[in-house]
């Protein structure tokens, strides 16, 4: 009776307390401290009206108030570009939808005080911010910008003579017409505390992302889809310090995860982690634009996969897994790279030493060549990679330094003939670096020319069809250390590893293929040691054009009567 009682009087003391909250609950038009609702400053989630007025306003009530919040509740809400300021967030909630405006005069020109090659680019975009600090933009709506509308939009002759005038006073790069009309979707530069998060973001005209000369960037669970137009990188990380992205998922028709330095600063103190990514161009990027360098790179866990989009783009299987690229000055130093899967692409890996030597500026000298050294890439499987192979290459007296590749598993597409072993590769010093810029490589796997300080350790080469090139070519390499090497290689190709002109060579732990000459050397090879390998399988363990061969051999298992 008495617990019937309290139980009863339980009861009506909760339903009382249901009664008292919503009989004074606040009105949906009241506004919360620090949150500033867009449809309470007038913006319409229709999907016709056109509210950057309306999102402005927003904005600049939210940061007239000392910053908070600017929310979207779900709707579509089509804008022009908007303005983000200090302390403030954009918050799209569930089922809410940002619209980039399909009508080019909602996206003023708007130029930026930081130069950089980007000055060729656009000067519009959807979301602007310029000097800020603690700004953001979050999930878990939608931005989309509605890129293919904009696939045509070159600048006419007018809009390029009157932006041409001030830009070429200052210096600076011209914009080229057939980017210029062609909107970013976000757009910061030199901000300060940026926290992008829990977003999707959909078919940018131009690039999705673009952070240029930014502190302490943070990009978490961002979903990217990115193929309404030409020029679709996922993400763009330019001359910025102190950033980390991880848990995202991207999927572009140009390059997506990319690391850029288009002007004077170095990209540095990068950390990339646990992500999904889809390209038709390149997956993991640093380049192609080079002018300050690239820092203290750390990326890791990740998985790079074949997009089910079609493409505008590079290669529908994608042109690059891991693409690493000097071309513009600048130095790459201090990149680590683990734990990676990369499925159909035309090369896993590509790594570059160029000298197309574009300045950041007009007014700037022309850059001399970079400096790449300091990379370490470990623990990659790559399945359906092209019959191209992949490529570390410098150029002639500025190799690049101190490489270390292992525990690399890839698979080729393989195909390749005699012919193409026996291939001269053009240097192409100054051209666009891109993993098929040398055409069919002399190595169905690795081709390594002008490097000094090469590890490969536990590398496994194999290909899908037979294939008469070697596995590893290496030429004008020094300080060269194989270990653990292990490669499917036809009886008929001219070695699974051909040394052209390398020096200090240490070859350990390695197993040789079914009847294959192992190892091949031409030119000057100095040297070389070969030391407790098997090559019991071996047709012949290794040969030299030269008499007697450069070849220290010692406490290898031999072919029987060798």
């Amino acid at each position: 009776m008495h617990v019937s009682l309290l139980g009863r009087r339980c009861r009506a003391l909760i339903l009382g307390a249901f009664i008292s909250v919503a009989t004074i609950a606040l009105p949906a038009s009241a506004q919360v401290p620090g949150v500033f609702d867009v449809t309470q400053h007038g913006a319409a989630g229709d999907g016709q009206t056109v509210n950057t007025k309306a999102i402005q306003a927003t904005i600049d009530a939210c940061a007239q108030a000392g910053g908070g919040s600017v929310v979207f509740p779900a709707g579509r809400y089509v804008s022009g570009t908007v303005f983000l300021k200090d302390n403030v967030r954009l918050e799209l909630a569930s089922g809410a939808v940002l619209l980039g405006s399909t009508n080019l005069a909602d996206y003023p020109i708007t130029r930026c005080e930081f130069p950089s090659r980007t000055d060729t680019y656009t000067a519009r975009a959807l979301i602007w911010g310029e000097g800020l600090h603690n700004v953001g933009i979050s999930g878990p709506g939608t931005i989309d910008g509605q890129g293919a509308a904009f696939r045509d939009f070159e600048a006419t002759p007018e809009e390029m003579a009157a932006h041409t005038e001030t830009y070429t006073a200052e210096g600076r790069h011209v914009p080229t017409k057939n980017y210029f009309n062609r909107p970013y979707i976000i757009r910061l530069i030199s901000c300060r505390d940026v926290l992008i998060e829990n977003l999707t973001l959909l078919n940018s005209p131009m690039w999705m992302q673009h952070y240029l000369d930014c502190d302490f960037v943070t990009l978490r669970g961002v979903k990217v889809i990115n193929h309404g137009a030409a020029n679709n990188d996922m993400v763009d990380i330019d001359c910025c310090r102190d950033v980390v992205i991880s848990d995202c998922f991207g999927d572009s028709d140009d390059d997506a995860l990319t690391l850029k330095s288009t002007g004077a600063r170095p990209t540095e103190r990068v950390t990339i982690t646990n992500c999904v990514l889809a390209s038709h161009c390149n997956a993991i990027k640093a380049g192609t634009e080079s002018a300050g360098g690239f820092k203290d790179i750390a990326i890791s866990n990740c998985v790079i996969t074949r997009s089910v989009h079609e493409h505008l783009a590079g290669r529908a299987e994608g042109l690059g897994g891991i693409a690493l690229e000097i071309v513009d000055g600048g130095t790459l130093d201090g990149v680590t790279i683990s734990n990676i899967t990369v499925q159909d692409t035309t090369a896993p890996i590509f790594l570059r030493l160029g000298n197309r030597a574009r300045p950041a500026k007009v007014s700037d000298p022309k850059p001399g060549v970079g400096t790449f050294r300091n990379v370490s890439i470990s623990n990659i499987v790559a399945r359906g990679a092209s019959s191209t192979g992949c490529a570390i290459a410098g150029i002639p007296g500025h190799p690049i330094e101190n490489v270390s590749l292992s525990n690399v598993q890839m698979i080729f597409a393989g195909g390749g003939t005699a012919e193409q072993a026996a291939a001269t590769v053009p240097e192409n010093e100054d051209k666009y670096p891109e993993s098929t810029m040398f055409g069919t490589l002399p190595a169905y796997g690795l081709y390594v020319r002008h490097v000094t300080g090469l590890s490969l350790n536990d590398i496994q080469l194999s290909t899908a069809t037979p294939d008469l090139r070697p596995a590893l070519v290496c030429d004008d390499v020094r300080d060269l250390r194989v270990e653990a090497f292990r490669a499917a290689v036809m009886p008929d190709a001219i070695a699974a590893v051909l040394l052209n002109n390398t020096s200090n060579v240490l070859i350990t732990g390695s197993q040789a293929a079914e009847g294959s000459t192992f190892l091949r050397m031409n030119g000057t090879c100095e040297r070389v040691s070969l030391l407790g390998n098997d090559l019991s399988r071996a047709r012949v363990p290794f040969s030299s054009e030269t008499e007697p061969a450069p070849v220290l051999v010692s406490g290898n298992i031999m072919p029987a009567g060798e």
